[in-house]
């Protein structure tokens, strides 16, 4: 286990026995990249609320969670995933949500492109560009890439097997290598209906993007 999920890990079980200040280093350590995936279900002024509403839900059932940070990281997103959609429910909004491609067996070819793409995202630039792919797409390499799960658990997630969740976050790393090459660098300006703001995900995103592409 790594430092940083080392400490995350010891940070949730010592905010399971009540520690206030380890449930605000878990917080710190969770919310940013949580948030990057909300935005990708939600519009950018619901996006907090919604990630409000997960977070009092964690807080709620932190007591009852097992597992060490990976398996935190993957609760705590099928919990932001669920009160997201129960948001756009409450609206009458259909989830703009991708159909399931457990049927594509085969991983995509070229993957190397899209790690390159992935390396060359500003920070700021990071969700625009997301927010651009196919909902399926956006998802898998949020999960995947930003919040860090392995396909195991994005797939837990979704409610998807791991294959599709592979194979759409390969599709969606290598859309991401032509919509930076379209954009030749400048800005690229959020879709409209996700919201995808200016967040700055720091070197994770960056980071974790050859590991990501590696896994099986």
């Amino acid at each position: 286990m790594q430092g940083d999920d080392a400490e995350l890990t010891a940070a949730v079980r010592a905010a399971q026995g009540g520690d206030e200040v380890a449930f605000r280093t878990v917080y710190r350590a969770v919310h940013p990249r949580l948030l990057g995936y909300v935005r990708t279900l939600v519009s950018e002024p619901d996006a907090e609320d919604v990630a409000s509403e997960a977070w009092l839900q964690i807080a709620r059932d932190i007591s009852r969670f097992s597992g060490d940070a990976d398996r935190f990281r993957g609760w705590a997103a099928r919990i932001a995933r669920n009160r997201a959609l129960d948001h756009l429910r409450s609206r009458g909004r259909r989830p703009a949500i991708g159909g399931d491609e457990s049927d594509l067996a085969v991983l995509p070819a070229g993957v190397d492109t899209a790690d390159e793409a992935l390396e060359a995202l500003g920070t700021g630039r990071t969700m625009a560009l997301i927010s651009r792919l196919p909902q399926d797409q956006a998802e898998a390499v949020v999960l995947r890439v930003v919040v860090g799960l392995d396909a195991k658990s994005a797939a837990q997630v979704l409610g998807k097997r791991s294959g599709a969740v592979r194979t759409a976050a390969h599709r969606g790393l290598r859309k991401l290598a032509e919509l930076l090459d379209e954009t030749g660098g400048d800005s690229a300006e959020p879709a409209e209906g996700r919201g995808a703001s200016q967040w700055d995900t720091g070197r994770g995103v960056t980071h974790k993007a050859s590991r990501t592409l590696r896994e099986t």
